[in-house]
This record gives structure tokens, sequence and C-alpha cells, in this order.
């Protein structure tokens, strides 16, 4: 799988909600530093686990609205939009936040990326 199917197939719709989806894409080493309107937040593999955790108890669905990819080696940008469906409200989709992430894959799997974000 190259790098740029990796990525897309990471951001497939309910993905992020399922943790142990989630891991099989995620290098031991994994390292991301998120940039968002809240600040700064660097975060580890463990870390993003116990984030798909926690959006699963929150959001019935999820769905990324990509935008955007770029390619050059082992380095992958996506711009995407994210939505979700509440648990409280499942027939109304909202838009989360927007979003653009360099990935850098290493041993066919994420390991770097760095992250910024934008409340909707």
């Amino acid at each position: 799988m190259s790098p740029k199917e990796l990525v897309l197939d990471f951001y497939k719709n309910d993905l992020i909600l399922n943790k142990s989806e989630v891991n099989e894409f995620l290098h031991e080493d994994l390292m991301i530093e998120w940039n968002s309107s809240k600040g700064f937040v660097q975060m580890n593999r463990q870390d993003l686990l116990n984030l798909s955790d926690e959006l699963s108890k929150a959001y019935v669905r999820s769905k990324m609205r990509i935008t955007h990819v770029i390619q050059e080696g082992n380095m992958i940008s996506i711009r995407y939009s994210h939505f979700v469906k509440t648990i409280e409200n499942p027939r109304e989709e909202m838009l989360l936040a927007h979003f653009c992430v360099i990935w850098e894959v290493k041993d066919n799997k994420l390991y770097r990326g760095y992250q910024m974000s934008q409340f909707s």
C-alpha cells in the first residue's frame, strides 16, 4: 500500500471511532504535533488511541470530507472537514472542525503528524 493510500484509508468514515482499527494504522513511535484553536498539544500513540475511545463515546457517526491530498515521497498532506453525528442527535450532521495534516509514513504506518485545526 502506498503512503497516500494508507492515509486515505485512515480517514475512511467512522474509522476514528473504532480504537482497534485506529491501532492498526499507528507506528509504535507515533508522535503528533497539533496546533488547534485551543493551543498546542503533543500526542503519542496511546494519546491518539484514548482520543478515539473518547470520540466513540460522544459520536455515532464520523465523516471526513477530504478536499486536498498531496504526496511527496513518504510525506502526505491532507486537508479535510470533519463531520459528526452525536449520540444525542443522530439525525443531524454537524461540522466539528477543519483540519490540515502532514503525515510522515514509516514502515507502512503513520509515524509523525503535524496537524492544524480550527473548530467550526
